[in-house]
């Protein structure tokens, strides 16, 4: 019997052009505890999960990064409170599945370096009735 020998992603790497400019966006808007910064990188904290910016070592790898789901409690409170933050939303919250009594909704954003995130909430809807 075969065992998974990955337990967890403990760390995601996001490629920045402005290293200043994400940190600020990081720490001030998202609000995320910055752990340190050294040289061309800088680390956070979230719940478990560790998020590197770094500036690219070579030119390829100056690119956009894969989308993060950062996961809420509540969906609107979340888009209320990161608007105020001058946060950049594509789009409201929406809900994009719904299994059995679970619905899960979304709203996606830029980060400052044109990366693409998104906002996660799962909520158990309400049970109609007739």
């Amino acid at each position: 019997m075969k065992t998974n020998l990955i337990q967890k992603v403990g760390q995601i790497g996001i490629p920045v052009k402005n290293l200043e400019k994400a940190v600020h966006f990081y720490k001030e808007q998202l609000g995320l505890p910055l752990l340190f910064q050294t040289g061309n990188m800088a680390f956070f904290e979230c719940n478990g999960l560790r998020l590197m910016l770094s500036l690219p070592e070579k030119e390829q790898f100056a690119h956009a990064s894969s989308v993060l789901y950062f996961q809420v409690d509540d969906i609107q409170t979340a888009f209320e409170d990161f608007k105020k933050r001058d946060v950049m939303f594509i789009d409201e919250p929406h809900l994009v599945a719904k299994m059995g009594q679970t619905e899960t909704w979304m709203t996606f954003f830029k980060d400052t370096e044109e990366n693409t995130h998104a906002f996660v909430s799962e909520v158990q809807g309400e049970t109609v009735s007739f």
